[in-house]
């Protein structure tokens, strides 16, 4: 089951707009990202595990397209068995998003990493949301999660926040020419109101209390200094 009209939007300037600024940020967050496994919870039609170089990279969800078909809230891994984990607009279109986020909790390892992309409440497109009578079909039928709110539940968790991008500060227009004429305010979004981007991506690292790296024991234990003493010294203290 995808989420309602979710496909015909991605076909859209506006959606093609969007998806291409998630995924130039997600190639260079995913990058520097190593592990053995990593798991893309929801959206399978886009890859945004694609610039990662993680051995085994699965795509999860209830799409049909989904490597493994399951309800985000019910992941079926192992506990501490996946190292990155991306959630795309996957909190906002689900009944339970905290659950989610605990589930993910527990199937990251310690130090792994999360990504989430979402939908910003407070920007125009949020503004747009409140004024629609009908909030029908994607992505206006989402509850969305400000970056706030999704770090205060993240650090209840465990997790520490790596960093953030926002973008998308365009109106949501439907038409490609209004689309090209307020590219203006992509840059000065960036520079005059960072907070105010349409679409947001927060990483975060899971953190374990009391764990800490054990290394080699290069160092050498002395022997005592009573065992250096030559034989013969020792007969003539006798």
């Amino acid at each position: 089951m995808s989420i309602p009209g979710f496909a015909a939007w991605l076909d859209s300037p506006l959606g093609r707009r969007v998806i291409a600024w998630e995924q130039e940020r997600l190639d260079l967050a995913v990058a520097d990202v190593f592990g053995f496994n990593a798991v893309q919870i929801g959206m399978p039609q886009c890859d945004f595990l694609r610039a990662n170089r993680i051995p085994l990279r699965l795509h999860a969800g209830c799409d049909r397209q989904a490597d493994v078909r399951c309800d985000p809230a019910a992941l079926p891994f192992a506990s501490q068995s996946i190292d990155l984990a991306i959630l795309p607009h996957t909190l906002e279109f689900h009944p339970d998003p905290h659950q989610v986020l605990r589930e993910i909790e527990r199937i990251l390892i310690p130090e792994g990493q999360v990504i989430v992309l979402g939908f910003n409440p407070l920007s125009l497109w949020g503004l747009h949301k409140r004024t629609l009578r009908r909030r029908e079909g994607f992505p206006w039928n989402g509850d969305y999660l400000s970056v706030l709110r999704l770090k205060d539940w993240l650090k209840l968790l465990g997790f520490e926040i790596d960093r953030g991008a926002f973008g998308c500060y365009t109106p949501p227009c439907r038409q490609e020419k209004w689309l090209h004429r307020l590219q203006f305010m992509e840059a000065a979004g960036d520079r005059w109101w960072g907070f105010a981007g349409g679409v947001y991506m927060l990483r975060a690292i899971k953190r374990v209390r009391g764990m800490r790296l054990i290394g080699p024991k290069w160092k050498k234990s002395r022997l005592p200094a009573r065992a250096l003493r030559p034989i013969a010294e020792k007969g003539r203290l006798e």
